[in-house]
């Protein structure tokens, strides 16, 4: 079989890939280094010019070194499945990975999907390296569909290699705006349309494309898979430089002069001696105001997952039920009948730890589901909004928790053991493709359902409102951000986690 080959004229570089047979071919080309870190915690700049070298692009690039997070834990994968350690470098993690149809095959410019990777933004979660998040099935699929797509997933810096130490803020974001306007200069070599991108990310991933469509440059379409600014929204600045302090003390009592000059391996020991177990976004002016600030994006897709607070499930079951009790009473007003609302009674603590739970959830993912959607209606965009509620493949009684859509969407391990799960699947990946490809993925005046029971089917208001807690998202829409957010704080405050 010939090696995918792309000549590249204005990269002035000929790419060399790899063709993945499965029931459709697809080709990919992996780790092409879209730009270069000048020194650490600086901005990156665009690789434009690669001198006429032949770029082997058969290999994934190094990843932005990170404390070892195993996915398989929240995942349920099972224990004996192996996933290859990445190699990581923080000067060279700044590459994209580009999945598309045959080039002889391509006969028009195609939409281009371009995916931002979540994990809390201080780990690669679910990498197509690892398999997990493999595009090849989803762009396999849109070739039988007859809806041929171009997959692009960009790395970016992470933990304190994005968050800086008080000069250079959201590097992260700096980063994949520059992954972001590599694709719209160089994608169409790869057989992408650059004028019809759709910008997509799950968890952290969200928050970022959700950041992306406030700053822009604008984007044709959007998928917000569980996240939105709402999730993480940018907090000040004083909040960055008192972490960036904690840490520079640290690496001190490591033997080391400053975050700037450290070495990586004492860089991850400090995040870990200090506990960081998630990032923010700073705020920076061009993220001033941005609840009131429109989305530059023509249509948008956006959901969430039924039990999305399992990632604080351990932290919040390990307060008692007094804890979590005063964490509502701080708010005259509201305190005491959101408390009751869901209920959360201080003698009874199985019920309270499952009370903060669903709060956590509707205040972090439900109700901004409905904000953001909301607004984007208000602005004459269309909005397309399904829920996830198909259960764990290997483990039922874990719900349908945060994250387990990236199992059905991208189907990288086989799921033939569990039909109705594979079903979901791909029944996801057609409403995806149906969605990037410009055409309505469902009725935009109905709701989408993904499960239970490898069901998917369209929901009206009254059969949503039997899956999502409707009333109490309705009641923490009229108390405001301004009570919800303090009792947030109380109840998950450092108690975030990937292995829940």
């Amino acid at each position: 079989m010939a090696t995918p080959e792309v000549h590249h004229a204005t990269l002035n570089a000929t790419f060399k890939g790899i063709q993945r047979d499965g029931q459709v071919p697809v080709h990919q080309f992996l780790g092409i280094k879209y730009a270069s870190v000048p020194a650490r915690f600086e901005k990156s700049e665009p690789v434009n010019d690669f001198a006429g070298a032949v770029v082997d692009a058969t290999k994934y690039g190094p990843r932005c070194p990170q404390m070892e997070v195993d996915v398989r834990h929240l995942l349920r994968i099972p224990a004996d499945f192996e996933i290859a350690p990445e190699p990581e470098d923080e000067f060279e993690c700044l590459n994209l990975e580009i999945t598309c149809p045959p080039l002889s095959s391509i006969k028009e410019p195609l939409p281009v999907l371009v995916w931002i990777h979540g994990g809390s933004q201080i780990v690669t979660f679910c990498s197509a390296a690892s398999k997990i998040c493999d595009p090849a099935k989803l762009v396999s699929d849109s070739i039988e569909a007859g809806k041929p797509i171009v997959f692009v997933s960009i790395n970016y810096r992470l933990n304190i290699f994005s968050f800086g130490d008080g000069k250079e803020k959201n590097l992260a974001l700096k980063d994949q705006r520059v992954g972001i306007e590599w694709v719209r200069k160089n994608i169409s070599s790869f057989g992408g349309d650059p004028k019809n991108i759709t910008l997509a990310g799950e968890s952290a991933g969200a928050v970022y494309a959700h950041a992306h469509l406030i700053t822009g440059p604008p984007v044709k379409r959007a998928i917000l898979a569980s996240g939105t600014l709402h999730l993480s929204s940018p907090l000040p600045v004083e909040r960055g430089d008192g972490l960036i302090k904690t840490l520079e003390a640290t690496v001190q009592e490591l033997g080391q002069p400053s975050l700037r000059e450290s070495s990586v391996p004492v860089l991850i020991q400090a995040l870990k001696d200090c506990k960081v177990n998630t990032m923010w976004i700073q705020e920076e002016p061009e993220l001033a105001n941005w609840e009131s600030r429109p989305e530059q994006v023509e249509e948008a897709m956006i959901g969430d997952t039924e039990y999305e607070s399992v990632i604080w499930r351990n932290g919040i079951e390990a307060l008692d039920g007094e804890t979590i009790a005063a964490a509502f009473e701080g708010d005259k007003e509201w305190g005491s009948k959101l408390r009751k609302m869901y209920h959360v009674v201080s003698d009874r603590p199985t019920a309270a730890k499952l009370g903060a739970l669903d709060f956590v959830n509707d205040a972090r993912y439900a109700l901004p589901v409905e904000i953001v959607a909301n607004k984007l209606a208000a602005a004459n965009k269309r909005v397309y909004k399904y829920v996830v509620d198909q259960p764990n493949p290997w483990q039922p009684s874990s719900r349908s928790h945060h994250a387990v859509d990236l199992l059905f969407l991208f189907e990288g391990l086989d799921l033939s053991f569990n039909p109705a799960a594979q079903a979901v699947g791909k029944e996801m990946r057609q409403r995806w493709i149906q969605f990037v490809s410009g055409n309505a993925p469902w009725s935009a005046d109905s709701r989408f359902a993904f499960g239970p029971l490898g069901e998917s089917k369209e929901i009206n208001e009254a059969q949503f409102a039997a899956r999502r807690r409707v009333e109490p998202c309705k009641v923490l829409g009229e108390a405001g951000s301004g009570v919800y957010l303090p009792i947030l704080g109380a109840l998950t405050a450092g108690r975030i986690s990937l292995l829940n």
